[in-house]
């Protein structure tokens, strides 16, 4: 027989060493699972953290300031105009090369950053100019008077590259041959051209009085070759002393300016001055430039004032030229003033020879540099086409040769979120339009129309999702018996792994034509649906008790499935009737016409419904969640102090679960303010600011999905849509803050419970 004194110690002694073993092996599995969840939890900060200063990376160059250096100072190697007055000054598309128009038909190519002579060209002149102009910066046409005669030359830049060396050859074209339009029979003192495809407008002042002509070009059938038909203006008598003459893009407006500021507008159409007045209060006006497009004027007074102005057609009224914007330097007069040749920015340069770089959409100062001392007057200035440098001629015939640094002028504060005056708006706006099919367009970044649409989309998302997730979630975590909840949750949930691509897909080429088409019957859901439901509730609890007792507890719900279906089938199918009898047959033209609503098919309330249903399965399972983890023995309490399930609910239950239904919102809406695809697939994506159901939207999200691959990387563009990213980003942190806060009161308010 075994000692049993002796086994009993064996036995314990191994027991003891498994069940150390056993806890030194859970002491590792706590302590990899802590690992875990800590490196799992800072990966997913550091994440954040590293997306947060990417995006800060990514924006910050937008709100760099500009910034101008010198290369190079020079004299031109041949001086033969050096006698006559400098007329125009420019650099060609890779700022290598610069040209130089003098007074006595003398046009000099030349390296821009040297000096050094590249080609020399005399115009076909009979004497001095008596006039200049040029068409616009963006097409370098030359109008040359002499005497009553203009003749029209052009510089262009013929690019090779012998030897894998780019080589720009210079040229002079003369587009309407080298002898020259007779435009007048007096001698031409101020002299403006407009060339199109379809015409060529040339206006003088002659003695005072304007004159001008009109060739119409026609093409010949047989040998294409461009005649011009002549057509002499009748214009009207000008009563001020003409300084300034402009002419509109599109041949329709021409600008008459006093050195006074006194102005007149001519509609060159019906050949009558439409608009008159005074541009500045006092003082004398030193320059008149178009700026990019020809739209806006630059008026630069002897008070450092420059100010925007164009023609505005309100309403009802006659066009008239409007003051949109000033710009204050310095108290010097501006002499000089250069509009960049892609974007709506100009430079200018005041009589103390300080230079100051502006752009107009943003209302930015940029940079404020001096570039001569006193001695060195500045005559002339002239800066690239991409804006990456700059000539500048002193009264001494030096040249200077600069470097600008001015990437993203586009972006300020006003020009983001404020209401800004675009060219041929008639009143400042919200607009945005990041891109268009011209070089002359004039980028519009507001985000107020973005950020309203996006609330809008989620304020509807969550007015469907919220009752219907929330109330949900009760009746399945208070209510519904456990064999039901257990097929019902995992159901709504599953709902949530449905990609949102194809909801949108759905809302966009289904729903929303079927709203529009059953638009009736989907308002009748809306208001039929809850009635029905309390009507099925009330005849329901006048039944028999034999009748009803037949259904347990918790499956009540299941009764209503037909009820839903039913009324649903009946208003739509109703829905044809109703319009007939209510609208009309037509209630789309009810709105429009009776109530001045107007109906776009993609609209906030088919976002609301397919956002409304992507959204309630996280509001449902996080609330459903939290109501369910209450402690029984507070409701078991609560009904046994003689409370009834509904005191009980509303007492008890909801404010003890009150900050994990909170948190369910809060989650829910950060979902409906980032979605993306539904908004995208099932709106007009438009960028207005309309709070009416019936329109479309663009929000945030789906601006930045729709554009971001179609922009120039490192663009202004580009970057904007990183700080919208970046806005976003910054809502969502701020929301959840706030969430988290609320959350926490709560929880201390009722965690007593």
């Amino acid at each position: 027989m075994p000692n049993t004194d002796t086994l009993q110690p064996q036995s314990a002694a191994k027991s003891s060493i498994f069940d150390d073993s056993l806890g030194g092996w859970r002491k590792a599995k706590d302590r990899l699972a802590n690992f875990t969840i800590t490196a799992g939890g800072m990966a997913v900060l550091l994440a954040i953290l590293l997306i947060f200063f990417y995006l800060l990376y990514e924006i910050i160059p937008l709100f760099k300031s500009a910034s101008l250096k010198p290369v190079s100072s020079y004299s031109l190697e041949d001086s033969r105009g050096a006698g006559s007055e400098p007329l125009y000054l420019a650099m060609e598309e890779q700022a290598e090369v610069a040209v130089q128009l003098r007074s006595n038909g003398q046009i000099d190519f030349f390296a821009a950053n040297s000096g050094k002579t590249v080609k020399q060209f005399q115009l076909p002149l009979t004497a001095e100019l008596t006039a200049f102009s040029l068409h616009s910066e963006q097409q370098p046409l030359l109008a040359m008077a002499t005497g009553g005669d203009v003749l029209l030359a052009k510089p262009v830049y013929k690019i090779s590259y012998p030897n894998d060396k780019r080589l720009i050859t210079p040229q002079i074209e003369y587009p309407y041959g080298e002898e020259g339009i007779s435009v007048s029979e007096g001698t031409i003192n101020k002299i403006a051209v407009r060339d199109t495809e379809e015409q060529l407008l040339l206006l003088a002042e002659v003695d005072g009085q304007l004159e001008g002509i009109r060739l119409v070009k026609e093409e010949d059938f047989l040998t294409e070759e461009i005649l011009l038909e002549e057509e002499i203006l009748n214009l009207p008598e000008i009563d001020i002393n003409i300084e300034w003459l402009l002419v509109g893009p599109d041949q329709r407006w021409g600008y008459v300016v006093s050195k006074r500021g006194d102005y007149r507008v001519i509609n060159l159409n019906s050949e009558e001055i439409v608009d008159s007045g005074r541009l500045i209060a006092k003082g004398q006006v030193t320059n008149v430039r178009f700026l990019l497009g020809e739209i806006s004027l630059m008026i630069s007074s002897d008070q450092g004032e420059i100010q925007q102005w164009f023609m505005v057609r309100a309403d009802g009224e006659p066009p008239r030229l409007q003051n949109i914007r000033s710009f204050q330097g310095s108290d010097s007069a501006i002499k000089l003033t250069a509009p960049e040749h892609r974007r709506k920015g100009f430079l200018a340069v005041d009589s103390d020879n300080t230079l100051a770089v502006y752009h107009t959409t943003s209302g930015r100062q940029l940079l404020s540099q001096s570039i001569a001392d006193a001695s060195s007057n500045i005559t002339q200035l002239a800066i690239s086409p991409r804006a990456k440098a700059l000539l500048t001629q002193n009264e001494k015939g030096e040249f200077s040769y600069w470097k600008l640094d001015n990437e993203h002028p586009e972006v300020s504060w006003q020009a983001l979120w404020e209401k800004v005056w675009y060219e041929s708006y008639p009143e400042p706006d919200y607009i945005w339009q990041s891109s268009a099919s011209n070089n002359d367009f004039e980028a519009k970044y507001s985000f107020t129309p973005l950020a309203f649409g996006t609330l809008k989309a989620a304020f509807y998302a969550m007015l469907i999702a919220t009752p219907l997730a929330l109330c949900g979630a009760i009746y399945t975590a208070y209510f519904m018996t456990p064999v039901v909840r257990r097929k019902v949750k995992p159901l709504i949930e599953l709902m949530e792994a449905l990609p949102t691509v194809i909801l949108g897909f759905l809302a966009g080429l289904w729903l929303a034509p079927f709203i529009e088409k059953n638009l009736p019957g989907v308002f009748s859901i809306f208001l039929l649906m809850p009635v029905g439901v309390l009507l099925f509730g009330f005849c329901w609890s006048r039944l028999p008790d034999s009748l009803r007792l037949r259904v347990p507890d918790g499956w009540h719900a299941v009764l209503l499935i037909p009820v839903v279906m039913f009324i649903a089938w009946a208003c739509v199918a109703a829905s044809g009737n109703l319009e007939l009898l209510f609208f009309g047959g037509d209630m789309r033209a009810w709105l429009t016409y009776d109530l001045g609503v107007s109906y776009d098919q993609r609209n906030a309330m088919v976002v609301g419904v397919a956002m409304g249903f992507a959204v309630v399965p996280t509001i449902f399972s996080i609330a459903e969640d939290a109501i369910f983890s209450v402690p029984k023995s507070l409701s078991y309490g609560s009904l046994a102090l003689g409370a009834t399930p509904w005191q009980t609910l509303v007492g008890v239950v909801i404010p003890t679960a009150s900050p994990g239904i909170f948190s369910a919102l809060m989650i829910g809406m950060g979902r409906a303010v980032g979605e993306t695809m539904i908004v995208l697939m099932a709106t007009g994506n438009t960028p207005v600011m309309d709070a009416n159901i019936f329109e479309g939207m663009r929000t945030l999200a789906a601006n930045i999905a729709v554009e971001i691959g179609e922009t120039e990387v490192d663009s202004s563009h580009y970057r904007v849509l990183f700080l919208a990213a970046f806005v976003l980003f910054l809502f969502t942190f701020v929301v959840n803050t706030i969430a988290e806060i609320v959350r926490q009161s709560l929880r201390k308010k009722y965690g007593s419970l």
